[in-house]
């Protein structure tokens, strides 16, 4: 489905406003669940969840990127779409004093939430901005790892997206994603859905597609790290079983493409 430039700024700025309420309410975007539940559920320990602020907990993704992204000491993280700060924290804690984590979210409210997060938990190496993960407020070659949590399904020109990580990355450096894709083209009606967008589905690439889109802006020694069907409650019957949780890896080349 083709999306005018117009349908583009209403669905952002729907996305937003509706993200930009989780943030007020600090409640998770799944029914039935606790914060905590969620994020285990998803990929986060016990252990790792209580060394970061509760409110940074919030329910929300379908991974634990960090978990994924081997980080080292010294290193300097970019999370895409950061929220309330949960992976920006876990890896902080990773890359210690010496490194930094720089965490870019489109939504005033998510941002205020993660710098109040941020003096609470005591955290000096972190940093939070204002921007759109399409056009990224950082210099080019600036970090050593792009990492995101359930986010980059939400942006109508993922490819864009994509070539903005890379831009920023370092030569040799690594994205690492957790989001979703479906194995089919999905139904006119949900992708026209704005609700079905929020809520990370309507915006969803097909598994090929979402890898081209990786490949297309310059990144090399993609590799699927895992993925399972995402089985979450209220999801319609028209695509139960087609909607895919998937963690993904890709490097950065030291020598510059041709």
């Amino acid at each position: 489905m083709t999306i005018s430039k117009t349908q583009e700024k209403r669905l952002k700025d729907f996305v937003k406003n509706q993200y930009g309420q989780i943030a007020k309410k600090g409640k998770t975007c799944c029914n039935g669940v606790t914060v905590l539940q969620q994020a285990r559920a998803i990929g986060y320990s016990p252990e790792e969840l209580k060394r970061i602020p509760k409110s940074a907990i919030m329910g929300l993704g379908c991974g634990n990127p960090v978990g994924l992204a081997s980080l080292k000491k010294g290193e300097k993280v970019l999370d895409l779409g950061s929220g309330g700060g949960i992976d920006v924290f876990l890896a902080a804690n990773k890359v210690g004093e010496e490194g930094g984590v720089i965490g870019v979210d489109m939504t005033p409210e998510m941002i205020r939430k993660a710098k109040t997060n941020a003096r609470k938990g005591g955290y000096k190496n972190v940093e939070f901005r204002l921007g759109e993960i399409e056009n990224l407020p950082l210099q080019n070659s600036s970090v050593d790892v792009v990492i995101s949590n359930c986010v980059i399904n939400l942006s109508p020109d993922k490819r864009q997206v994509f070539s903005e990580a890379y831009r920023v990355l370092k030569p040799g450096g690594r994205m690492v994603v957790s989001d979703i894709v479906t194995d089919q083209e999905l139904p006119d009606e949900i992708r026209k859905s704005f609700s079905a967008w929020a809520e990370c589905i309507g915006g969803a690439l097909t598994r090929k597609v979402y890898l081209d889109a990786i490949r297309k802006a310059g990144f090399s020694r993609i590799k699927i790290l895992d993925e399972k069907v995402f089985l979450e409650e209220g999801i319609s019957d028209k695509i139960k079983g087609r909607i895919i949780s998937i963690k993904v890896e890709a490097k950065k080349g030291r020598k510059r493409r041709l």
